[in-house]
């Protein structure tokens, strides 16, 4: 049966929607909206009341939840996560990988190719490669023993395996052979490329963004700096139009007022709100693994256990970084929950299926408190998780 929620504000595509309806079909599809001007439908009415109901969340980088890790390579484990996400108001994700061996890569390739579209929480729209085609100096928590110049030949093995599915890689701008590669993945029936863990000049990422790499790799983060002299990746990320930079809010990678500063700059357009989670989200501190890594989970950071205590990654839930925006006053609601949903999955070229609500597309939603905080979410229309 089909059936309508009723609810304070609906954030819709193109718009901001006091009150009204907004159907749901029997087949866990979005359908009409009816203005608070129109006629009452008839029918079954869910009623929200005072809470807001926004599209599910996407997030187009996170590496681990719930004790595992993309990198384990077990499909068990990416059903868990997908169920885990949930909790955390995501919807879609590109399950994340770090640098390792083409094989290592390869393997991870065959079990999302072959077992996408089976899990049941959290939708799998691709897969993002995070290296290993990086640089040793902005390496953060990445192996080094993996980095290498980018590989066409590579990446048609990888695609291969990954049954079209390797949607985004982030890569190193000056890296020998970046450029060529970047045109040829580009290329490649709308997959992405990002900038990151690099010591790029301002020329080098801009060459790179012509060439058609159109995202930023966690901005601020394992990239070098903005100086009046040398603008470096920073200001590539911050001065070229028509890109988008992925941006971790959790206070720690990046402060608030930088964060407010970027938002005025870009706009919110322009800013895809990322985790970088690793396998410790959802779960208490402790010691953890990040690939090859011990690291300490402890006041809200995950850290290497070596002499550095470098961030290694977040155990940042999605609902929490469009919350922390907002507080911040760095972000309305409605540009924060862009930045959550929509602008992650327009950066991915995933947006035809998800991060916006649309008549005829799955009915993946979530119902916030005024606070910005998740009270429920929706999968295909059926309620899936209640805080």
């Amino acid at each position: 049966m089909s059936y309508y929620i009723h609810a304070a504000k609906f954030f819709l595509k193109n718009n901001t929607e006091i009150g009204g309806w907004l159907e749901v079909t029997a087949d866990g599809k979005f359908g009409e909206y009816i203005p608070s001007y129109g006629h009452k439908p008839a029918g079954e009415i869910k009623d929200y009341g005072e809470q807001w109901i926004a599209p599910g969340l996407v997030d187009t980088h996170i590496h681990g939840l719930l004790g595992h890790d993309v990198m384990d390579n077990d499909w068990a484990g990416l059903e868990e996560m997908s169920e885990g996400l949930l909790r955390t108001g995501v919807t879609s994700w590109l399950p994340t990988t770090l640098t390792g061996s083409f094989d290592q890569l390869n393997d991870v390739c065959k079990t999302i190719g072959d077992h996408a579209g089976e899990e049941k929480g959290a939708k799998i729209k691709g897969i993002h490669f995070e290296g290993p085609f990086f640089t040793e100096e902005h390496k953060g928590a990445q192996n080094p023993k993996y980095f290498r110049d980018p590989s066409i030949e590579e990446y048609d093995e990888w695609q291969k395996s990954a049954k079209g599915l390797l949607q985004k890689m982030s890569l190193a701008a000056e890296r020998d052979n970046a450029v060529p590669f970047i045109r040829h993945m580009a290329g490649d029936d709308g997959k992405v490329v990002a900038l990151g863990h690099s010591s790029a000049t301002f020329e080098q990422a801009k060459a790179c963004i012509e060439a058609g790499a159109s995202m930023f790799c966690h901005t601020f983060n394992a990239m070098s700096g903005l100086s009046h002299r040398a603008p470096g990746m920073v200001g590539a990320a911050m001065y070229l139009k028509n890109v988008d930079d992925e941006l971790i809010a959790d206070g720690h990678h990046v402060r608030p007022e930088v964060i407010s500063v970027l938002v005025r700059e870009k706009t919110a357009e322009h800013i895809a709100l990322v985790t970088d989670c690793m396998s410790a989200g959802l779960q208490p501190d402790g010691d953890y693994m990040l690939g090859e890594f011990p690291v300490v989970v402890a006041n809200g950071t995950a850290r290497l256990k070596d002499e550095t205590h470098n961030l290694a990654g977040s155990i940042l839930q999605l609902k929490d970084a469009i919350k922390n925006v907002v507080d911040w006053n760095a972000a309305t609601p409605e540009e924060a929950i862009n930045m959550g949903a929509y602008v992650p999955a327009k950066s991915a070229k995933i947006d035809a299926t998800c991060g916006s609500i649309l008549p005829g597309r799955d009915a993946d939603f979530l119902v916030l408190n005024p606070d910005m905080s998740l009270s429920e979410t929706y999968l295909n229309g059926e309620s899936r998780y209640q805080a």
